[in-house]
């Protein structure tokens, strides 16, 4: 009886630890990985917290559903040419959370963010400025840094789960009058899209910059950061 005991006990360990639960599917982002099948002794660690609101994240560690698309990691912007080299989006984690906060509220509707530019570091700011010595269009690190260098401010617009962007008035980086949050001057339902982004985020801790429809400030601010700089 004991040998008969001992098998089983030995064909139970070899079957692992328990039966696979359900496949899971990872949330619509760029890039998203499927999640492979998983046991009841594995487990996939949450993100930890900092703790400290200041301290710079990686958005999509906690914005898993985000759609990434960093105009100024390529040429596709408004200079034709490359500001910075690294491709994820970083923030402070008190601007991350209520991020966050919008997001769950999206996903309820079916849509997500869709980020194209987050912390930019003052060397991106000079590089910008390098390129296009214009403060129309830019903010001249010699005698103001730009509020995306304090990382509480991300342009962004809202996509569905495709990743498709829903209509607005225009163009990310567009430097017309269309661009402002005037809404007169712009088909009524990009109207309708642009307002409604920008009640979410206001409700959510964030302000508006008038020109740009997409440029968002979380209303709690934070020093310019002068050393971090994401890693490439």
């Amino acid at each position: 009886m004991r040998q008969v005991w001992a098998l089983l006990a030995a064909l139970f360990l070899l079957s692992g630890c328990g039966k696979p639960q359900a496949q899971q599917t990872a949330p619509s982002t760029i890039a998203a990985a499927a999640i492979p099948e998983t046991t009841f002794c594995q487990t996939v660690p949450a993100p930890t917290e900092p703790e400290t609101e200041d301290a710079f994240v990686r958005v999509a560690d906690y914005l898993p559903g985000v759609f990434l698309d960093l105009r100024y990691a390529t040429e596709d912007n408004f200079t034709g040419q490359r500001i910075y080299d690294f491709s994820d989006a970083y923030l402070r984690w008190g601007t991350v959370k209520k991020l966050m906060a919008v997001s769950r509220e999206l996903e309820a509707q079916g849509l997500y963010l869709k980020i194209w530019d987050a912390y930019r570091p003052v060397s991106a700011q000079f590089r910008l400025w390098e390129v296009c010595p214009d403060p129309t269009f830019v903010a001249n690190p010699e005698t103001g840094y730009s509020s995306h260098s304090r990382g509480n401010t991300v342009d962004l617009t809202l996509v569905d789960s495709q990743g498709q962007e829903l209509e607005m008035p225009t163009e990310f980086d567009d430097f017309t009058a269309l661009a402002d949050r005037d809404y007169t001057d712009c088909p009524e339902t990009a109207a309708a899209n642009a307002r409604a982004l920008e009640e979410l985020m206001e409700r959510h801790g964030f302000s508006g910059y008038f020109g740009e429809w997409w440029h968002f400030s979380d209303t709690q601010t934070y020093p310019v950061e002068l050393e971090f700089t994401p890693p490439a």
